[in-house]
């Protein structure tokens, strides 16, 4: 689940390896291309963890913000 806390949504996602963690990491870079709409994200071997706000909008959250995170969702 998603949670809103400092201006940012954030999620933690833990995967079987790393490769099943890089590849994931793709799928999220091909959409957020697509959108135009970039995440702060780090990875340590299976874990990922994703914060979005949308700067244009002064580093809030926003509906696009929102709508990446659905996507995100929608690629595990």
């Amino acid at each position: 689940m998603w949670q809103q806390q400092n201006n940012t949504l954030y999620k933690k996602f833990e995967f079987k390896n790393f490769s099943e963690a890089f590849a994931f990491m793709t799928r999220v870079a091909i959409e957020a291309e697509k959108m135009n709409h970039h995440p702060l994200w780090t990875n340590v071997y299976n874990k990922v963890e994703i914060w979005l706000s949308t700067h244009d909008a002064g580093d809030i959250v926003t509906d696009k913000d929102h709508q990446l995170s659905k996507k995100i969702d929608s690629l595990l």
